[in-house]
C-alpha cells in the first residue's frame, strides 16, 4: 500500500526568518532509500516531503508545489520516467524542476530519462559533495524559473488591468463621441424648400471639425463650420464650447444680432489664442429663407464652396484672421443671393489636405472638380461620391485630419412643394 506523502521539518537553528526555506519532495518506494536521502537533505537545510509512489508523488506536487521533486527512476505502477511525463503534460506542473535518481546511469538510460522529462540526474551512490552540488544547482533552476513565472503573472495582471481601463476609457470616449455626434444637425430639410446631406468622420474617436444648420430667428437658418486646432478629446471639447456659443439663444442674448460679421467679431473676442497657442477656425451664414439672402463671414476658414446651377461657382471665403489672433479686429458681412438647384458646401480642411501615399495633398482644385463631375447625381450621392474620390486619393480609410463635408441644396419652388407634400 502506497505510503502517503509526509513532511520533514527542517533542523533546529536553521534560519528561515531570512528567506523561505526551499522544499524538495522525494519519492521513492523503498522506505529505507527513502528515509536515509530524506535526512541527508535535512541536514543541509532543507525541508522535505515524502512520497511512496509516483501516484502519491503526483499528488503531492500538485498540493504543495515544491521546489525541487527527486524521483526514483524504479517504483512499482507508475515509476520516475512516468512521473515526469505525467509533470511536463500538465500545465500546471510542468515548469517543475525534477531530477531522477537511479542506482543505474547509464547512457542510454540518462537518455531516456532526459527525452521523457527529467532535468537532471542523481545517483543513489552520490557523495554528500554531489548531491549538495546538484540540489543547489537545480534548486538555482527552480528559483529562476520561479521568478520568471512570477514576473509572468505580474505581467498578466497588468495587461489585464490595462486592458479593462483601455476598455473603459475607450467606451467613456464612444459615449463622448455620441455625444459630440448628438450635435450635428439631422439631415434632410432644415427648412422649406432647403435640402441638406452631410458626412463627417474625425481622424480620432472625437473631433475638433464641427457642423450646425438651425433656426437663427425668423424665417432664418443659421449655417456655421468651425475648425478647433489640435486633434482628440480637448479639441472636440473645445469645439462644443463653441458650439455652445453659436446657439441661437444664447447669440440673442449676448450678440444680440444674428449678423455673421457681428457673431464672429465677438466669438472673436470670448475666445482668445490659448496660452498654448490652440485657436478656432469659423466660417458663419445666415440664410434668410424667404429671399435666398445668404450673408455670410469667415475668421481664417475658407471651406465654403457655392456650386451654382449656372455659371457662378466660386468659393466663399475672404482674407482673415482666426479667432483670438487679434481680438480688437471687427468682421464684416458679405452678402450673396441662392438660386434654386445651387449647391452650399461647407467643409474641412480635411478632406482636400488629404495627401496620397507620395505625400501629395488632394487639394481644392480637385475636390471643386469632383464636385462638378457629381452636379447631376442627388446632393446625398454627390457627397458620397466625394469622400469615396478623397479616400481613393488617400489609398486609405483613416484621414489624418478630421473631415467634414455638408451640402445644402436650393430647392425650385415645385420640387419643394412636392417635398412637403
Amino acid at each position: 500500500m502506497a505510503e502517503p506523502a509526509r513532511r520533514i521539518e527542517p533542523q533546529s537553528g536553521t534560519d528561515s526568518a531570512a528567506k523561505p526555506t526551499p522544499v524538495i519532495l522525494l519519492v521513492d518506494d523503498d522506505e529505507i532509500t527513502r528515509t536515509g536521502m530524506a535526512g541527508r537533505l535535512k541536514r543541509l537545510g532543507y525541508r522535505v516531503i515524502e512520497a511512496g509512489d509516483g501516484t502519491a508523488g503526483l499528488t503531492a506536487i500538485r498540493a504543495q508545489r515544491p521546489d525541487l521533486v527527486i524521483l526514483d527512476w524504479m517504483m512499482p505502477g507508475m515509476d520516475g520516467p512516468s512521473v515526469c511525463e505525467a509533470i511536463r503534460a500538465d500545465p500546471e506542473l510542468k515548469s517543475s524542476q525534477v531530477v531522477l535518481m537511479t542506482a543505474h546511469d547509464r547512457p542510454e538510460q540518462i537518455a531516456e530519462g532526459l527525452s521523457r522529462g527529467a532535468d537532471d540526474f542523481l545517483s543513489k551512490a552520490a557523495s554528500k559533495q554531489e548531491v549538495l552540488a546538484r540540489v543547489q544547482a537545480s534548486l538555482r533552476s527552480s528559483a529562476l524559473v520561479r521568478e520568471i513565472e512570477h514576473t509572468r503573472d505580474d505581467l498578466d495582471r497588468s495587461h489585464r488591468l490595462l486592458s479593462a481601463k483601455q476598455a473603459e476609457l475607450e467606451s467613456e470616449l464612444q459615449s463622448a463621441a455620441d455625444f459630440v455626434r448628438a450635435q450635428l444637425p439631422l439631415p434632410g430639410m432644415p427648412a422649406t424648400g432647403v435640402s441638406m446631406q452631410w458626412a463627417y468622420q474625425p481622424s480620432l474617436a472625437l473631433g475638433g471639425d464641427l457642423f450646425q444648420v438651425c433656426s437663427w430667428g425668423a424665417d432664418a437658418l443659421g449655417l456655421y463650420i468651425l475648425d478647433a486646432s489640435g486633434h482628440g478629446v480637448a479639441a472636440a471639447l473645445r469645439a462644443v464650447g463653441l458650439m455652445s456659443f453659436l446657439r441661437e439663444d444664447n447669440l440673442a442674448k449676448v450678440v444680440g444680432s444674428f449678423d455673421p460679421g457681428a457673431i464672429i467679431t465677438e466669438a472673436n473676442r470670448l475666445f482668445p489664442l490659448t496660452q498654448d497657442g490652440e485657436y478656432f477656425t469659423l466660417w458663419v451664414g445666415r440664410l434668410d429663407i424667404s429671399s435666398r439672402m445668404l450673408s455670410y463671414a469667415t475668421a481664417g476658414h475658407s471651406g465654403a464652396f457655392l456650386q451654382a446651377a449656372g455659371d457662378g461657382s466660386r468659393w466663399l471665403s475672404m482674407a482673415s484672421l482666426p479667432l483670438g489672433f487679434d481680438p480688437h479686429s471687427v468682421f464684416e458681412s458679405m452678402h450673396t443671393p441662392l438660386l434654386s438647384l445651387d449647391r452650399l458646401y461647407l467643409l474641412s480642411d480635411g478632406i482636400y489636405e488629404a495627401p496620397s501615399p507620395t505625400g501629395e495633398l488632394w487639394g481644392r482644385d480637385r475636390l471643386q472638380a469632383t464636385l462638378e463631375a457629381h452636379r447631376s447625381h442627388s446632393l446625398g450621392q454627390s457627397i458620397a461620391d466625394t469622400m469615396a474620390t478623397a479616400r481613393q486619393w488617400l489609398a486609405g480609410e483613416i484621414f489624418p485630419d478630421d473631415v467634414a463635408l455638408l451640402g445644402l441644396e436650393m430647392l425650385d419652388t415645385l420640387l419643394g412643394q412636392k417635398e412637403r407634400a
